[in-house]
């Protein structure tokens, strides 16, 4: 089954530099106002200095969106119009990205249209503006950071809740799915990810489920620890569960294991303590914000409530098969070494590694479902991981057989997506 695509919605209104503001290409605003200095940007956004996001950035059409954000900016002349600008162009990127992703208008530039990739180079670009930016006015460290803070959801689709209107949609049920900027990066700068691909290209789609039709609202995530440990998913997330309108599922997806798909049935409330986008490795004990509804006392495990074999049975699995994947690794209770377990955990366990594993995806997967039980909100949850989507031979930042198996994991995603639904 393909989604429907329907009118776009429209949004309720530490070290180098940014995609046209690199170092030798600097951007009218920086050349005309000076008001971006060298110093201030992230370890994430340090990467857009490279070849290939400025390429992914000139070939997609987004390098001109940077620069005029930074055009707007230098010429805010005090916070409250910095905040209208950094909404107005969070939004704006949001909205073109998803749009590109589904051809609802012209496609610019000859970069494959179905590429996740231009909207998180372009974000960085313009968070590093952010992060660099010397205004005429005083600008405290806490202000700063609010305005990076509303870029990122803007950006990432989180404040995107208006429904289509028109023919009864402001009424529709919604979908929620959610997918996740690249990663491992030091490996290979040229790195996509198709759950964040899949997420542009379901937003504002409508599926058929067993009680009528249902518009998908997507949403992005980033690659980082400390955002979690934050509270962005849950800030992004339970206005879907306890909102007028809650939800009829909320779908986390992200790319996974060589060669297949699958359904996590067991996350753990463990973080392995990988490096993440900015280098930064967490280990421990998943930390739950302040503020939020929760489970007391925080439970080791929190379980899917997709239905899984359903899925499974109804989705085609070609070219990639769909498990079920029950695996957890745990400690059991009253040892003290972990143990790989295929059907799941024991009572007592303590967690180590869910289905997912105990990376950020493994964490997005538990807190979405702590919060289904937190809130009591009876409705399908759970995590899809997709396969690795890989390039071909040689060091192109695209090529035809990397934009065929993109477009392939995508479809099934949104095979996997309409059989969670209607099951």
């Amino acid at each position: 089954m393909r989604f429907q695509q329907i009118a776009p919605r429209v949004a309720a209104s530490a070290l180098i530099i940014a995609p046209a503001i690199a170092l030798g290409a600097p951007a009218q605003a920086e050349r005309t106002t000076g008001c971006l200095g060298a110093d201030g940007a992230t370890v994430e956004e340090a990467r857009l200095a490279r070849d290939v996001p400025q390429e992914i950035l000139r070939r997609s059409g987004f390098a001109r969106d940077v620069d005029r954000f930074a055009e707007k900016l230098c010429a805010a002349p005090d916070a409250h119009h910095a905040r209208k600008v950094v909404e107005r162009h969070g939004d704006a990127l949001w909205r073109k990205a998803v749009e590109r992703v589904q051809e609802t208008g012209h496609v610019k530039k000859d970069l494959s249209a179905g590429d996740d990739r231009p909207l998180y180079w372009a974000r960085l670009g313009m968070t590093s503006a952010l992060n660099r930016w010397e205004p005429d006015f005083d600008l405290g460290d806490a202000d700063r950071a609010e305005l990076v803070a509303e870029l990122e959801r803007r950006s990432r689709g989180h404040d995107d809740t208006d429904p289509p209107t028109g023919r009864g949609r402001s009424e529709t049920p919604r979908i929620v799915v959610t997918g996740f900027d690249p990663f491992q990066l030091d490996n290979d700068i040229r790195q996509a990810n198709p759950s964040g691909a899949a997420a542009l290209a379901l937003d504002g789609t409508v599926v058929g489920t067993g009680d009528g039709a249902a518009v998908v609202e997507a949403m992005l995530f980033p690659v980082r620890w400390r955002d979690f440990a934050d509270g962005m998913v849950e800030q992004a997330l339970l206005p879907h569960y306890t909102g007028d309108r809650p939800a009829e599922a909320v779908i986390t997806v992200s790319q996974g294991r060589e060669g297949r798909f699958d359904l996590e049935a067991h996350n753990g409330a463990w973080r392995g303590g990988s490096a993440d986008n900015e280098r930064v490795g967490e280990e421990g004990m998943i930390p739950i914000p302040d503020g939020v509804p929760t489970v007391r006392p925080q439970p080791q495990w929190s379980d899917s409530s997709l239905d899984r074999p359903a899925i499974v049975e109804e989705t085609t699995g070609e070219p990639f098969p769909v498990y079920d994947n029950t695996r957890v690794t745990e400690i059991p209770a009253g040892e003290t070494e972990p143990v790989a377990r295929p059907d799941g955990p024991t009572p007592g366990s303590r967690a180590r590694a869910g289905g997912g594993g105990s990376y950020l995806s493994n964490e997005i997967a538990y807190r979405n479902t702590l919060l289904r039980d937190a809130t009591g909100l009876d409705i399908p949850a759970g995590h899809v991981h997709t396969p690795v989507l890989h390039f071909g031979p040689g060091d192109r930042v695209t090529d035809p057989e990397f934009e065929e198996n993109r477009a392939t994991i995508v479809g099934q995603v949104e095979d996997i997506v309409a059989a969670a639904v209607r099951s």
